[in-house]
C-alpha cells in the first residue's frame, strides 16, 4: 500500500512540475521591428496556443517537456513554423514575421505529422469554410466542389457527394470529427449528410490514402476539421443568418464556446430550409426542396500531459427526391418520394504526452438511420375504384410507412503512437478498425442485414534529410470480413443467399519532396490503394428503383487495387504562385455495372463486372498579386480527368474539363468601423464532355458568371461579417454532366443571390 501511495505521489509531483513549464516571448514585424498584436501562436501536436497582446507578447502555460512544432500566423505575414524543445521551468522564444501578400498557411491535420503544406511530402488541398461560403454555395458539398480536382455528383441541390479526380461513393472516404463517416455511401443518391455548421476547414487528399485510412480511401479523402475550442479563460459566441433568393432558402445558427484553464465547452445549433430550386428557364424543379436541423456539442479537458475532447453531432434531414418539373409550389415540406435521415456522430479523441512522444486514441460511433418514402402504384383493378376517402387514408399510410428503412451502426477506433524523434526521423505506428452492422426494417431492401469488421496496421516515417530534401515511406496491412444474412426464401424471387467473404490487402506509399530553389518545390508520390467490394455489388438481386434496372450482384468480386503516381510542381514568391499537378491512376479489377441484354420483370438486367481501368489528368493554375497592388488577386486554374476501362470504354461519372478565372480585391483597415472588405468576380467554364459511358449522353459546355462582395465591420462594439454573392448571374440554362437529373433533362439551378450575416457576440 505504501508503494502504491508513493507511486501516486511521484506521478502527481511530476505532473505538477510539468504544469509549471511555460513558453513566453514577443512577435515583431521583421522589416520594421514593430510589435504585432493578435498573432496566433500554436502547438499543433498539443492543440494549445495563445495570441499576442498590444505589445506583441504572449505566454503559454502548462506545457509538457519535449520537442514540439510551433506555428505563428497573422494576416499579411508569412506563417512561421519551427521546432522548440520545452524544458522544465520557463522557456523563451521571440519570433519575427516577414510581410507577405500570400494567404496564411495552415497546419494540415489529415496527415499524421501535422505540418504546414510547404513542409508536407504529400500534396493536400486546404480551404477554409468561410472562404467557400462566401462564394454562395447552398450546401457544404457544393462549396467543396469549388476546390481544384474536386467535383460533385448531385441530385438536385440538397443531395450531393464528392468526386475526387473521377472517383466517388465508396472510393472516396469522408472524415468528420476525426472519424470515418459511414452513411450508406454506396448509393448514388445518398448525399454527404454533414451540415456546414461547426466545420472550420476542409482538407482534400487527391489520390490513394489507404496507407493512412484503409479501404474506401482508394480514390482520396475528404477531411472535415471541426471548429476549435475557445482560447483559455475566454468565451466566444456568434449568430449567423443566410438567405438564398433562388430557393427562398433560410439558414440560421448560433454557437457559444467557453474555456477555462483546463475544461472547455462548445454548443452550436443550426437549421437549413429550402423550397424547390428555380432552374435557368424560370421553372421550379418539383420536390427538390429540403430541410435539416443540426446540433453539435463538445467537451474538452486539457492538462499538461493529457488532453481529451468528446464531440457529439445530431443531424436530422428531410430531402425531396426530384423526378420532374411539375407542380409549381413554394412548399417547404418534401413530397413523395423523399428521404428522412437521422445521423448521430459521437467521437472521442485523447492524447497522452510522454517525453518526445505521444499516443493518440480516437474512438467513434456513427448511427445512421435512413428511411425512404416512395409512391406506391396500385395495379389491382378494384383498388382503382376505391372511394376518395380511402385513397387519402392509403396515402397517409404511405407517408407513415417507409419503403426503405435501414439502420447502420458503426463503431471505429484509431490508435496512433508517435515515436520519439530519432535524429531526422519522425515515425508513426498505428492500428485502425471498424465494427459495423446493417439492419433492415422496411418492406424493401437494397442490401441485406450484415456485419462488417475491419482491422488494419500501419507504419509511416518522415525523413528530413536537409533543408531541401524530405522523404516519406509507409506500409500497411488490412483485413476485412463481411458476413451477410440470407434474405427471403430460397428459390423465390428476391432471395439473397448468405454471404461470408474475407478481403486482405498490403499497401505502401513512397514520397519525395525537393526544394529545388527557395521558391520552387517539386513533389513525387507513388502509392497503392484498395477497396473491398460493398454489399450492393456483392449481393444485389432485384429492381433498383430510380435507376430503372434489375441489378444482379457478383459474390465472387475481388478487391479493387490501384497504383497512382502523382507529380506536383509549385513556384511561389511574394507576389506570384504557380502550380502543376499531374497523376496516373491504374486500377486493377475495377468494379462497374453493365447491361446483360436480357430483361427481368419488364426491366433490363445489369450485372456487376470487373475489368482493369486507368484514370489520368491533373490541375494547373496560378495566383498573381502584383506589387505594389497587394490588394489585387488574379487567379486561374484548369483541371482535366480522363478515365476508361481496359476495353477502351469510357468510365461513368468522369467530370468535364473546367477552367476557372477569378479576380479578387481585398482591403484591410486596422482602424475605424470598417475593418476588412473584399469583392470578387469569376467566370467558370465547363467544357463539353463527349467521352461518355454507355449509360451517359454527351453534355454540352457552358460558362457561369459569379460575383460577390463582403467585409468585416464594427457596430455597437460588435464585430460582424456581411457577404453578398450571386451565382449564375446571367441565369444560364445548363445541365451539369454529373447531375443525376440529367437523364430527365432537368436543368441545374439558375441565378441565385445569397446574403449572409455573421455577428460575433
Amino acid at each position: 500500500m505504501k508503494k502504491i501511495l508513493l507511486s501516486i505521489l511521484i506521478m502527481m509531483t511530476s505532473i505538477l512540475a510539468n504544469s509549471q513549464n511555460s513558453l513566453a516571448g514577443k512577435i515583431t514585424d521583421k522589416e520594421n521591428g514593430e510589435a504585432l498584436e493578435q498573432v496566433a501562436i500554436y502547438f499543433p501536436q498539443l492543440e494549445k496556443g495563445s495570441v499576442t497582446n498590444a505589445s506583441g507578447e504572449y505566454k503559454i502555460n502548462g506545457l509538457p517537456t519535449g520537442t514540439y512544432k510551433i506555428v505563428a500566423s497573422f494576416i499579411g505575414f508569412q506563417t512561421f513554423s519551427g521546432n522548440i524543445t520545452i524544458e522544465k521551468g520557463s522557456n523563451a522564444l521571440d519570433i519575427s514575421l516577414l510581410p507577405s501578400a500570400i494567404e496564411m498557411e495552415e497546419v494540415i491535420v489529415s496527415t499524421p505529422f501535422h505540418k504546414l503544406q510547404r513542409e508536407n511530402v504529400m500534396k493536400v488541398e486546404f480551404a477554409k469554410l468561410s472562404s467557400l461560403k462566401s462564394q454562395g454555395a447552398p450546401t457544404l458539398v457544393e462549396g467543396i466542389g469549388a476546390i481544384p480536382g474536386v467535383d460533385v455528383v448531385s441530385t438536385g441541390v440538397g443531395i450531393g457527394k464528392p468526386v475526387i479526380r473521377g472517383l466517388t461513393s465508396n472510393r472516396v472516404l469522408v472524415y468528420t470529427q476525426g472519424i470515418r463517416l459511414e452513411n450508406q455511401q454506396f448509393g448514388a443518391e445518398h448525399g454527404l449528410g454533414v451540415n456546414e455548421a461547426g466545420i472550420e476547414s476542409v482538407e482534400v487528399i487527391k489520390g490513394p490514402a489507404s496507407l493512412l485510412y484503409g479501404s474506401d480511401a482508394m480514390g482520396g479523402v475528404l477531411y472535415l476539421n471541426p471548429e476549435k475550442f475557445a482560447s483559455p479563460n475566454s468565451t466566444e459566441g456568434d449568430v449567423n443568418f443566410n438567405y438564398n433568393s433562388n430557393t427562398l432558402g433560410i439558414s440560421s445558427g448560433a454557437g457559444i464556446r467557453t474555456s477555462g484553464e483546463k475544461f472547455k465547452y462548445l454548443l452550436r445549433l443550426a437549421t437549413n430550409n429550402h423550397v424547390d430550386y428555380l432552374s435557368g428557364d424560370g421553372n421550379r424543379v418539383t420536390n427538390s426542396r429540403f430541410n435539416e436541423k443540426d446540433l453539435k456539442v463538445g467537451l474538452g479537458y486539457q492538462a499538461t500531459t493529457f488532453k481529451s475532447d468528446i464531440r457529439y453531432n445530431y443531424n436530422q434531414s428531410n430531402l425531396g427526391i426530384p423526378e420532374e418539373v411539375g407542380l409549381q409550389t413554394t412548399s417547404r415540406t418534401p413530397d413523395l418520394p423523399y428521404q428522412k435521415l437521422d445521423n448521430h456522430i459521437l467521437s472521442s479523441n485523447s492524447k497522452i504526452f510522454f517525453n518526445n512522444s505521444n499516443l493518440d486514441i480516437t474512438l467513434g460511433y456513427i448511427g445512421n438511420n435512413r428511411k425512404e418514402f416512395e409512391d406506391h402504384d396500385h395495379h389491382e383493378e378494384e383498388e382503382e375504384i376505391h372511394e376518395e376517402e380511402e385513397e387519402d387514408h392509403v396515402e397517409e399510410e404511405d407517408h407513415e410507412e417507409a419503403a426503405l428503412d435501414m439502420k447502420l451502426n458503426t463503431f471505429n477506433y484509431n490508435l496512433q503512437y508517435h515515436l520519439p524523434k530519432s535524429g531526422k526521423f519522425e515515425t508513426v505506428v498505428g492500428m485502425q478498425g471498424i465494427y459495423q452492422t446493417n439492419k433492415n426494417y422496411g418492406e424493401e431492401i437494397l442490401i441485406p442485414d450484415a456485419t462488417t469488421q475491419d482491422i488494419g496496421f500501419l507504419g509511416t516515417t518522415h525523413f528530413h534529410l536537409d533543408q531541401n530534401n524530405d522523404f516519406q515511406v509507409g506500409l500497411r496491412y488490412d483485413h476485412r470480413q463481411i458476413d451477410g444474412k440470407a434474405y427471403g426464401l430460397s428459390g423465390e424471387e428476391g432471395y439473397i443467399a448468405p454471404l461470408k467473404r474475407n478481403f486482405n490487402s498490403f499497401n505502401g506509399a513512397f514520397g519525395y519532396k525537393n526544394n529545388i530553389s527557395e521558391q520552387f518545390t517539386g513533389r513525387i508520390n507513388v502509392a497503392t490503394g484498395f477497396r473491398a467490394p460493398n454489399l450492393a455489388e456483392l449481393t444485389s438481386y432485384g429492381t433498383h428503383e430510380g435507376t430503372n434496372r434489375f441489378e444482379i450482384g457478383n459474390r465472387d468480386l475481388k478487391n479493387e487495387q490501384n497504383l497512382q503516381i502523382d507529380l506536383a510542381l509549385e513556384f511561389q514568391n511574394e507576389h506570384y504562385e504557380f502550380f502543376l499537378n499531374g497523376f496516373h491512376n491504374s486500377i486493377k479489377d475495377y468494379i462497374y455495372i453493365a447491361p446483360s441484354g436480357t430483361v427481368m420483370d419488364e426491366t433490363p438486367v445489369y450485372n456487376y463486372l470487373q475489368q482493369d481501368a486507368i484514370l489520368y489528368g491533373g490541375e494547373i493554375g496560378f495566383h498573381l498579386h502584383p506589387h505594389p497592388y497587394d490588394w489585387l488577386h488574379i487567379e486561374s486554374s484548369y483541371q482535366t480527368v480522363f478515365g476508361e476501362l481496359k476495353s477502351g470504354e469510357a468510365l461513368p461519372l468522369i467530370p468535364a474539363n473546367k477552367l476557372t478565372n477569378t479576380l479578387r480585391v481585398e482591403f484591410n483597415n486596422a482602424k475605424g468601423w470598417w475593418l476588412r472588405s473584399n469583392a470578387f468576380v469569376s467566370l467558370n467554364t465547363t467544357f463539353k464532355q463527349g467521352k461518355v459511358s454507355v449509360f451517359e449522353t454527351v453534355t454540352p459546355g457552358y460558362s457561369l458568371l459569379n460575383a460577390g462582395l463582403g467585409g468585416d465591420i464594427k457596430f455597437l462594439k460588435k464585430s460582424m461579417n456581411i457577404t453578398i454573392s450571386a451565382n449564375n448571374l446571367l441565369d444560364k440554362q445548363y445541365i451539369a454532366h454529373l447531375s443525376r437529373l440529367k437523364s430527365e433533362d432537368i436543368l441545374n439551378m439558375g441565378r441565385s443571390v445569397v446574403v449572409g450575416l455573421n455577428i460575433l457576440l
